[in-house]
């Protein structure tokens, strides 16, 4: 379609478009026979053939890194078909369609130029040249790993990956650091952002909702540095979470009935502790007629429910005009009778409209914040609101989150990778000037095994009635949380995640 072989030239009656590569001056090296029918028939999508080889490599650190060479010869070969290929035409195929014609005028490339490569190495070319091309680049097979959760690129030689908690570097590079800067830039684009010197920092997110990071040059000084907290393309129930040993089957049913009599809660936690997929598996028991608004930095959550409507912040443009802030967002969604809001991350001043909300009709509302403790998530709303310059009293600002908060879970990462929901706690009033609060469940680490990982257990600290027992029983769920709360006072020990 975009090229042609041994100088006659290959059309397609479908797209009516030819394109020529210059005749070899010798009789071309024709390609082995394993790779006709290879480029013919469909192309399987790279992650299934490069997971393996990338787990290998991460797996086994005496794993052979490409020399030079290969990508010396992946740039001459990428170049040509650049030249080569009607780009315009290119994206108006499909993906697997716009493979296979990539696949073809590689071979040709290849074969004209008669460079010796092994079957393997021809393979692992096309491969990258493709991704390149259509996709995110060595990326790729990173990106197709669902057992992955992070993916840090510092500089276009050094990549590393999550997995099950623990930092591994893996032997994927890139090009140069111009390739790394153009693949973020592909990214961004997609949500109408961009990274450039100009505007050296930027948020964004993949089209499956993964979070998506870049700091350029000159801020970065070491190349372009790229982080992606990757989200599992099946998503996470609390069934699930129970099975992984972050929360006993008697707490997750308290959590169930936390979301579906409409508490408001926030949840509070570290970096990488979970929040956001908690928080998702939260939003599965509110009920399908409720109408949601969603405000977050990057649009990560994705509801089940039918009547969603997610906003998303902007950042200014290169005037440095026409942002929208996430207070924007929240004090808009306000006008939009809503009847949950959620918020995907507090930072900053944004929190009191938030409490607000949450005092004001908005029931079941939810947001998350970093902070360690329950208690310390309560000194962060403060501050918070100090930062956002109001000049209200002390005492007023914690009635503030005492009339608006309900429960706080929090969830934490342990130092042997494992995630847990260390507290259910509630916000009962104040004593005072200091806000009172009581734990519902508790996650009490009692050693460690032979590997290193950590034994604990979830319980329950007795207490009979929360607080948000009326709620429960307008809802009819008195007698399943007064259950669960009788049930999680058994010493199980936790699973491991």
């Amino acid at each position: 379609m975009f090229g042609k072989r041994g100088g006659e030239p290959r059309s397609n009656p479908g797209m009516g478009l030819t394109s020529t590569l210059p005749k070899p001056s010798a009789a071309p090296v024709p390609a082995p026979k394993p790779r006709e029918p290879v480029s013919r028939a469909p192309v399987t999508p790279p992650p299934a053939a490069a997971a393996p080889r990338e787990a290998a490599a991460t797996s086994d650190n005496s794993a052979a890194v490409r020399p030079d060479s290969y990508y010396a010869r992946k740039a001459e070969v990428f170049a040509a078909l650049i030249d080569t290929i009607d780009l315009s035409q290119l994206a108006r195929l499909d993906a697997e369609s716009a493979r296979e014609e990539i696949r073809d005028i590689v071979n040709d490339i290849v074969a004209i130029k008669s460079f010796a490569m092994s079957i393997s190495e021809q393979e692992d070319m096309l491969s990258d040249i493709c991704n390149d091309v259509l996709g995110y680049g060595p990326l790729e097979p990173l990106l197709a790993r669902d057992d992955i959760a992070d993916i840090m690129v510092n500089g276009a030689r050094q990549t590393f990956i999550e997995v099950a908690g623990k930092v591994l570097e893996t032997n994927v590079r890139f090009r140069d650091n111009q390739q790394l800067l153009n693949i973020c830039q592909r990214i961004v684009s997609q949500v109408g952002r961009r990274v450039d010197e100009t505007s050296p920092i930027c948020d964004a997110r993949l089209p499956d909702g993964s979070r998506v990071n870049v700091i350029a040059p000159p801020l970065s000084i070491d190349g372009t540095t790229l982080t992606i907290r990757k989200f599992k393309k099946d998503k996470l129930t609390l069934d699930q979470l129970v099975q992984f040993g972050a929360i006993s089957p008697e707490g997750a049913q308290i959590l169930q009935i936390i979301g579906r009599v409409r508490c408001n809660v926030v949840i509070s936690g570290g970096t990488g502790s979970g929040k956001t997929t908690l928080l998702n598996c939260l939003t599965r028991y509110i009920d399908t007629d409720e109408r949601i608004i969603t405000c977050e930095d990057s649009a990560e959550l994705q509801l089940q429910q039918p009547h969603v409507v997610r906003l998303e912040t902007r950042p200014p443009n290169i005037e440095g005009e026409g942002e929208i802030t996430m207070r924007d967002l929240v004090k808009n969604c306000l006008r939009m009778r809503p009847e949950r809001i959620i918020v995907g991350e507090v930072r900053g001043p944004e929190v009191f409209d938030l409490l607000q909300a949450m005092n004001t009709g908005h029931d079941g509302s939810m947001g998350t914040i970093h902070a360690n403790s329950p208690r310390e998530c309560l000194n962060r709303m403060e501050s918070m609101i100090a930062m956002g310059g109001f000049s209200l009293p002390s005492r007023t600002v914690k009635e503030i989150i005492v009339g608006s908060i309900d429960v706080i879970v929090q969830a934490a990462r342990l130092r042997d990778g494992s995630r847990r929901i260390t507290h259910i706690t509630e916000v009962l009033g104040m004593e005072g000037d200091v806000i009172t609060t009581q734990d519902l469940f508790v996650y009490d680490m009692t050693g460690e095994d032979a590997q290193g990982r950590i034994i604990g257990r979830h319980r329950s600290t007795g207490i009979g009635r929360p607080a948000f027992w009326d709620r429960a029983r307008y809802y009819n769920e008195e007698q399943r949380l007064a259950a669960a709360l009788d049930a999680s006072g058994a010493d199980e020990p936790a699973g491991m995640l």
